[in-house]
């Protein structure tokens, strides 16, 4: 949904408009609706709500439809919420033309969430940024302050600049 309650125009950017852009350029136009958001977008729920160098924040509404045999909302849907946003920090340092992948994703629940828990902000922090690998953490927030997740995430930068391999792939 889009911050006026209406629903989100989701699909692919294509490949040469995305790699036309800087990293928080693209993620600053998904934020704003200038491209389509990604399909897992609507169907999780999650929206960026601020893009800067080096840190981003989404929010995430958890919902019955994401509960599991227990009652609660499943890990994967917070976990998901928390790569979003660690992954999208790094992503906002990266120049156009060049990607990421997420390497390796560590999570720590530390509340359990619900439908009646509300939105859920989580800030995600660029902390190490170098040729070959980048290093994240994020936070997961509710309503009122309190921290449910926590977590860590490492990226290999690799991609394509202006249409030719870069030496990564080569």
């Amino acid at each position: 949904m889009k911050s006026d309650g209406g629903p989100i125009s989701t699909g692919l950017v294509p490949s040469d408009v995305a790699a036309s852009m800087s990293g928080v350029d693209f993620l600053a136009a998904l934020r704003d609706g200038t491209l389509v958001a990604p399909p897992f977008s609507a169907t999780a729920n999650i929206r960026p709500l601020s893009v800067e160098r080096g840190h981003v924040a989404f929010e995430g509404t958890p919902s019955e439809q994401f509960y599991n045999p227990m009652g609660s909302v499943h890990g994967g849907w917070i976990a998901t919420l928390l790569d979003t946003a660690m992954a999208c920090a790094i992503q906002s340092m990266l120049p156009a033309g060049q990607t990421y992948t997420t390497l390796e994703l560590k999570t720590n629940f530390v509340r359990p969430v619900s439908a009646s828990t509300g939105p859920l902000r989580c800030d995600g922090i660029v902390l190490s940024f170098g040729g070959r690998i980048a290093s994240s953490e994020g936070k997961v927030f509710d309503k009122e302050g309190n921290l449910v997740a926590h977590g860590t995430e490492t990226c290999l930068i690799m991609g394509r600049r202006n249409g030719t391999a870069s030496q990564a792939e080569a």
